[in-house]
């Protein structure tokens, strides 16, 4: 990992950390912390690993034109992807999962990353639709309001810029070839178009308004399920707010974590969770020992059960770096000047 994202990452995670615990009194939250009834978070953890089914068929659905894999078999690759991106920067988890694909059934990378880009589109588009449905229940202060028209501007900017990929590939072909012929050596071309090519392949799912409603249907599916996650672990703690502040509060977290942060999505989930659940009258304290625990119980099993996946595999995150960069650097060689 490049050095600057790392450090970039801690720094805004450090801003957001002290936004979220800014004024709070720590003893009064550690007090909120000991008293939780932490069984709830029993069946939280398993409503949250039925979403994790549900995205591996979302996956598997994706991945049909390349080749059909049986969910059982996807469901590790998942994992360990979600695990990846809660302990390494950059959201490496991606490049992980897709790695993992490669050496198991022999996709390649270029082809199933752009699965996994439009995954990401559709969990967007379904954060600001849990965020607009809850809004005229319960608004949001100005500064999350900002935040959240930035955020539809870039997913259905992303979305739209996919959809016309997918839909017009002859065209998207002839605008990379022009561009390549001016801004890259020749010695790249065959290599670039081949994985142009690729990544057009993944875009498959994305030809049919069939696909695109049942993507988005299994997406808001799955965060639903992620929420009824959320309000299993309210029930620890001793206060209630709505489905739809909860709904509102995941819609919300969600978007905020994909900004660069630190590993974990630290700080960047913690502090709108805490602004939504105060301004929702929950005492700040108790918002804070909730938002800890919420995230703690998101990142903790799925992570543990991703290392023993990729345990399980013989895999290290050193290896699948020095290989990609090992191919990487070979493909280099042999490209023809």
């Amino acid at each position: 990992m490049k050095s600057w994202r790392f450090w970039l990452g801690i720094a805004v995670s450090a801003i957001f950390l002290y936004i979220a615990l800014r004024g709070q009194k720590l003893d009064q939250v550690l007090i909120a912390l000991k008293d939780a009834q932490y069984w709830w978070l029993i069946p939280g953890i398993g409503v949250y690993f039925l979403a994790v089914v549900a995205r591996t068929w979302r996956w598997h659905y994706m991945l049909r034109p390349m080749k059909s894999i049986p969910v059982p078999r996807l469901f590790p690759m998942v994992v360990i992807g979600y695990m990846g991106n809660n302990i390494y920067p950059a959201r490496a988890g991606e490049v992980l999962r897709s790695y993992v694909l490669r050496r198991s059934d022999g996709i390649p990378m270029s082809a199933s990353l752009p699965t996994v880009l439009i995954e990401r589109i559709f969990d967007g588009l379904v954060m600001l639709f849990f965020v607009f449905i809850t809004l005229p229940f319960f608004p949001i202060s100005d500064s999350l309001r900002f935040f959240v028209i930035i955020f539809t501007g870039l997913f259905v900017g992303a979305l739209a810029f996919f959809l016309y990929l997918a839909a017009s590939p002859a065209a998207a072909s002839i605008a990379f070839n022009w561009t390549l012929r001016r801004f890259v050596p020749g010695r790249f071309h065959a290599s670039a178009l081949e994985m142009f090519d690729r990544f057009i392949t993944g875009l498959h799912s994305l030809r049919s308004g069939r696909d695109i409603s049942i993507l988005f249907g299994t997406s808001v599916v799955i965060w639903l399920l992620e929420t009824v996650k959320y309000w299993f672990v309210m029930h620890a703690f001793p206060f209630s707010v709505s489905f739809f502040v909860l709904m509102l509060m995941n819609g919300v977290v969600n978007l905020f974590t994909t900004i660069p942060a630190a590993p974990g999505y630290v700080g960047t989930f913690d502090a709108p969770g805490i602004e939504i659940l105060k301004g929702a009258g929950v005492d700040p304290e108790m918002a804070t020992a909730y938002t800890l625990v919420l995230h703690a119980a998101l990142w903790l099993p799925v992570t543990l059960l991703g290392i023993f996946y990729m345990w399980r595999t013989h895999l290290s995150w050193q290896e699948v770096r020095e290989e990609l960069e090992a191919e990487e650097a070979t493909e280099d060689a042999l490209a023809p000047s």
